[in-house]
């Protein structure tokens, strides 16, 4: 290949015996075995052992090394011994018998481990990220993130999408988290955001008169990190299509994450995991808090969320019945086979839903034809009836107003399916959440506001807006959910400025204010736009979602902290005060 190697450290095999080659790469592990000393040499491929005995004139040479050295081993490919072969590895059934060392960079003792996938802190492993990355598992996952970037870019091609790039450099907006904001110097006192999505600037694509579009779009948001969120910047699958209906938009993207998530379902794993077939199941969104207790449901969890008010309405069973009748309701969730296991169970999930803020999770637990638990003995033989459970069956009870109701019995629904362990840990379960309300009110300031993106079209369009209670009005909008996580959230887009000012005005928007704020996309649309929509489903959760990782971070190259602090470079940091005069920037930090 050139004068570093011949052969990378995955290469090697028994077809290559007796033939001198040279190989480069990082000491992954020495051992020293008296008479003979091993290496494990390690690059982006794999790990090649070498070896070398104690009557070469490089043993000294070779016994100097350390850990992490970057060595160049010239030498011949020799045969294990039966004993000795490692048919885990590619490289397995050979070594390379060592003839000549070169080191090409030394390294100081090491802050973390390489060799071992033990976790560490936070804070060690941010600030040696590079170090980091050589570990396997992380190395991994990163080469797996280039590969699905790589196959969604080539389903989307396939598909029919043409890629293009939008700014990076744009207009703040009034919407949706906090911008990054980047001062102008020709400017003074003016500011360009980084885009939180290229949300405009696609539908701009469209009005402009492309049909598909597509980009791998980077997108910044200053908003605080959580397990699925990684602070400052993300990517995403970002694409939008002309003269389309809801439908189509769904139809056309389920290939495209069935085929990658179908491609590397068995990534570091014993099997390849089932990947839900397309159609994907849709799920109206009031039908999701009502079933499934949230609006990203996990379908691997076979528990479901029913309405027990009318069973309890009236009732001897007082504390449901009088809070029935100032309008709470009460959900019930069904677990078979387990009423006959011990009170400690019930009362460990009794507990837990004290320290969760409720009262308590009521229980009638149905066992060799008879109804246990406190909450039977307040209700008849037909209210009992009513519940259908069958022999070892157990059902609880949530009883509050509808909203809390509804999000604290998904709360259960995933505890339980958790502590029995229901979940079916081996399958990707994909479905559509629909039928968004487009407004929603603020409990704290009583207003109209939107509930999701305030450029979706509403359905019925301006007859909804202009006849109907806002609140009863749906839009569409979607979202794709995989195994409780959501991918993305998409919509047909508004493409009417008559619709545009008047489901503003709903939201308390003055026809000045949307012009202003709204003014680049509010002119394209005077312009003849074509209906149009699109989603964006997020780069890192697909991967954090293959690579099997309950955290983000491991599937991202160089992420911040939870603090959005990058660690490594040392950022956010002071400016001095020249450059902060070129920017026409005054510090005020005390207020």
């Amino acid at each position: 290949m050139n004068s570093y190697r011949d052969y990378n450290c995955n290469t090697l095999s028994i077809k290559h015996l007796n033939k001198k080659v040279k190989l480069s790469g990082w000491v992954d592990t020495i051992r020293d075995h008296g008479n003979l000393i091993f290496i494990d040499l390690r690059d982006n491929f794999g790990i090649t052992q070498c070896v070398a005995d104690s009557k070469s004139s490089l043993f000294k040479t070779i016994n100097d090394l350390k850990n992490e050295y970057v060595v160049k081993l010239e030498g011949l490919v020799v045969e294990r011994s039966n004993e000795t072969k490692n048919l885990k590895l590619p490289t397995g059934e050979v070594e390379l018998k060592i003839e000549s060392v070169v080191i090409l960079s030394k390294a100081e003792m090491l802050p973390l481990p390489i060799n071992i996938d033990t976790d560490y802190g936070e804070e060690t492993r941010l600030k040696y990220r590079f170090l980091d990355l050589r570990r396997n598992k992380i190395h991994n996952n990163i080469i797996l993130r280039s590969k699905v970037i790589s196959s969604l870019r080539k389903n989307m091609i396939d598909s029919g999408f043409l890629e293009f790039q939008t700014p990076i450099l744009t207009s703040t907006s009034p919407e949706g988290a906090r911008d990054y904001l980047v001062p102008s110097r020709l400017h003074p006192g003016k500011f360009y955001a980084l885009p939180q999505a290229p949300q405009q600037f696609k539908q701009l694509l469209m009005i402009a008169g492309f049909d598909r579009y597509f980009q791998i779009a980077p997108c910044f948001r200053d908003e605080d990190s959580r397990a699925d969120r990684s602070p400052g910047e993300f990517y995403q699958l970002d694409f939008e299509m002309s003269f389309v209906e809801q439908d189509d938009v769904l139809n056309t993207i389920e290939p495209v994450l069935y085929n990658v998530f179908d491609e590397f379902s068995d990534y570091n794993k014993e099997q390849k995991w089932n990947v839900s077939k397309y159609p994907f199941k849709r799920i109206p969104y009031k039908d999701a808090l009502n079933i499934y207790g949230t609006d990203k449901p996990d379908l691997r969890n076979p528990l479901l969320i029913e309405d027990a008010t009318e069973i309890f309405k009236n009732s001897g069973f007082k504390i449901f019945s009088e809070n029935i009748d100032k309008g709470f309701i009460v959900k019930s969730i069904k677990v078979k086979n387990i009423a006959d296991k011990p009170r400690s169970f019930f009362d460990k999930l009794n507990n837990w839903a004290r320290d969760e803020g409720a009262g308590g999770l009521g229980y009638i637990n149905h066992f060799e034809n008879e109804y246990k638990g406190p909450i039977s003995k307040n209700l008849d033989e037909k209210r009992l009836n009513m519940m259908s459970l069958s022999n070892n069956e157990s059902i609880f009870f949530v009883c509050n107003k509808e909203k809390e109701a509804q999000l604290f019995s998904g709360k259960v629904r995933k505890k339980l399916a958790e502590d029995l362990r229901l979940i079916d840990e081996n399958s990707f379960q994909f479905c559509w959440v629909v039928d968004f309300p487009m407004f929603e009110l603020d409990e704290k300031t009583n207003k109209i506001i939107f509930s999701h993106n305030p450029f979706s079209m509403p359905q019925g369009g301006i007859n909804s807006l202009n006849n109907k209670d806002p609140l009863e009005i749906l839009a569409y909008q979607y979202d794709i959910i995989c195994n409780g996580v959501e991918l993305s959230s998409g919509a047909i887009r508004n493409h009417i400025p008559e619709i545009m000012y008047k489901a503003f005005e709903i939201a308390g928007y003055s026809k000045k204010n949307v012009e202003e704020k709204f003014s680049g996309i509010l002119n394209a649309l005077k312009y003849g736009a074509p209906p149009h929509g699109g989603s964006a489903p997020g780069i890192d959760r697909i991967v954090m979602l293959l690579a099997n990782e309950p955290n983000i971070r491991e599937v991202i190259a160089f992420p911040m902290n939870q603090q959005a602090m990058d660690l490594m470079m040392e950022t956010p940091t002071e400016i001095d005060k020249k450059r902060l005069k070129e920017l026409s920037i005054k510090l005020d930090l005390n207020n």
